[in-house]
């Protein structure tokens, strides 16, 4: 026990304070400026991964069987034989994240830097602050945050996330970072302290709404309870959790406070506010359970994998391949471009081999590793972490935003960190570490440059989508031609100017290009009525009747808003 204690103490000094807050930077990123939303959370992502290695550079490195898993998942983006090549960039430039990430988790802990130490106190900090922040949007009372946070409905509760699913899971991991503490600070006056915070924790969740979360509170109770039942019944019990049936009991008190807040929300305010936030309970109804747009979507899904289960439709065209097309049952009624299940996801765009390889890949490395015997705090935590992110995984897509990314690989290194065979040789030491610390300070390098040219190259083409007056003076006049050759953010640049350009006979051809181009960046309606129109003046008439006939079908709102606004000889006839 000393020994834990004496690798948490060290987060009072400095580096390792700079290491929790880099932890916890990416996810109260408010910048959503430009086409995507979550660009520059991925971009200050990027950025703390780097420094993050540069701050606990001392000789770690991660497992050959991790490093080859990295590569093949890498491999299998960059050869899909169709989807943008930005895209696939783009992907493997964030795989490249995870992996120095994990570099940085691997790292040896020493008097300057304990990486697991900076890890929960970074997560628990932001998931308090997160949670204090949910419970102010949950009772209407988060407008003086703005423009710093998005505020939702009152009733509802997504911190500085923007989504409530996405809001839950750091809520979960802020859970197993006080449960980790608990485990390693023997102080009665910290235990307490921390007692509260979970309490805090477990209100946002349930100040959420999210099925998610509930899920990934009930297994963390059950795992925590069952770690500490092991403790107690250990030759030589220790007790570094609370006991198993208070671990347990957050689930009834999860209920409870999912009966309190509303009736807490409405005092002051009409009753209508009782019923506007939402419990969860209709949520869990059967009926709601069996209308699940979800089972719908994974449906549609499948559908599309059964047609190229092999090879997959390629990295980023799920969207376009859903708009087009025709299922033989429900149809997902908005613009797709997740799967929400990432082996789902991983076989749809990949194909079922590589999703395997992927998939499959992984759980080898889960299984070698034994998580059920670990008695090691550090990777209990780590494991606990990871298993929140992939809980997540199989309903959503966490893994598609920077701060997950982030823990997802600093867990990874902390997990399968490189053996101590491979570091131990005596006439290797000296040469291999100090080359060993050389690469991560260049890799660091590295990534920070690349960090660095796509916010420049990200901040120009946001400049598309400002008023004129709102630009930076070098790019207020002649914007479209001075961002043109963008290479990261090429798409983006395309649906500007396809937006912003009228059909006319004279560019007819032109615009055609760019809106087949731009369709499988974002199935849109108004980039399907600009191919529409740019395929009738360009004299493609049973192509102009076959995209509105998926525009009918996949948008049938916004269909019938097209007829009722162009002019009968100018909307073919399905």
């Amino acid at each position: 026990m000393s020994s834990v204690l004496k690798r948490t103490l060290p987060l009072g000094n400095a580096s390792s304070i700079g290491c929790a807050g880099l932890v916890a930077l990416p996810f109260l990123c408010p910048l959503v400026a430009g086409p995507s939303a979550n660009a520059w959370q991925l971009l200050a992502s990027g950025l703390c991964a780097a420094l993050l290695l540069l701050l606990s550079a001392r000789g770690g490195a991660i497992d050959r069987r991790l490093v080859v898993w990295l590569g093949c998942c890498a491999a299998a983006i960059a050869i899909s034989f169709q989807g943008f090549a930005d895209l696939r960039s783009m992907a493997c430039a964030a795989l490249a994240g995870i992996a120095l990430s994990a570099l940085a988790g691997a790292s040896r802990e020493g008097k300057a830097v304990s990486i697991p130490a900076a890890l929960a106190w970074g997560i628990l900090a932001v998931g308090v602050a997160n949670a204090v922040v949910g419970l102010l949007q949950y009772s209407n009372l988060a407008k003086t945050l703005l423009p710093w946070i998005t505020s939702p409905t009152s009733g509802r509760a997504w911190g500085t996330l923007r989504q409530p699913n996405q809001f839950a899971t750091l809520i979960s991991l802020a859970l197993v970072a006080a449960l980790w503490l608990h485990a390693t600070w023997d102080s009665r006056r910290m235990r307490i302290s921390l007692i509260a915070a979970v309490v805090l924790l477990i209100a946002a969740t349930a100040a959420s709404g999210s099925r998610t979360g509930v899920l990934q509170l009930a297994l963390i109770a059950v795992a925590a309870g069952a770690v500490a039942w092991k403790e107690r019944r250990a030759l030589t019990p220790a007790r570094r959790l609370p006991p198993p049936l208070a671990l347990l009991a957050m689930l009834p008190l999860y209920f409870a406070l999912n009966w309190l807040l509303p009736q807490l929300a409405a005092i002051g305010t009409s009753h209508k506010a009782v019923a506007s936030a939402g419990a969860l309970v209709q949520r869990l109804q059967p009926t709601a359970l069996g209308n699940e747009s979800r089972l719908i979507l994974w449906h549609n899904v499948l559908s599309l994998i059964a047609e190229r289960p092999f090879t997959g439709w390629g990295w980023g065209e799920l969207s376009y391949t859903h708009f087009m097309a025709v299922y033989p049952g429900p149809r997902f009624p908005v613009l797709l471009d997740n799967a929400h299940n990432l082996p789902l996801h991983l076989a749809v765009e990949l194909g079922i081999p590589a999703a395997v390889l992927i998939c499959g890949g992984f759980l080898w490395l889960v299984i070698s590793a034994r998580p059920w015997r670990e008695r090691d705090p550090n990777r209990l935590m780590a494991w606990g972490l990871l298993a929140v992110i992939l809980v997540h995984s199989l309903l959503e897509y966490p893994l598609w935003y920077g701060p997950f990314q982030l823990v997802f690989g600093l867990c990874l290194g902390m997990l399968w960190p490189a053996r101590q065979t491979q570091e131990s040789s005596p006439r290797s030491s000296k040469r291999w570490v100090p080359d060993r610390r050389r690469f991560q300070a260049l890799a660091s390098i590295a990534l920070l440059s690349f960090v660095v040219y796509a916010a420049w190259d990200y901040t120009r083409i946001s400049q598309i989508y400002l008023p004129r007056d709102e630009r930076l003076p070098p790019w207020q006049d002649d914007t479209l031609a001075k961002v043109r050759d963008s290479w990261l953010f090429a798409r983006q640049v395309d649906f500007a100017e396809l937006t912003l350009t009228p059909v006319t006979h004279e560019n007819a051809a032109r615009m055609h290009a760019l809106a087949e181009r731009t369709l499988h960046f974002s199935p849109e309606p108004r980039v399907i009525v600009k191919l529409i129109e740019s395929a009738e003046l360009s004299g493609r008439e049973d192509e102009a009747r076959l995209i509105a006939e998926r525009f009918r079908v996949a948008y049938p709102g916004a269909y019938a808003h097209w007829l009722r606004h162009n002019p009968g000889d100018r909307a073919p006839a399905p």
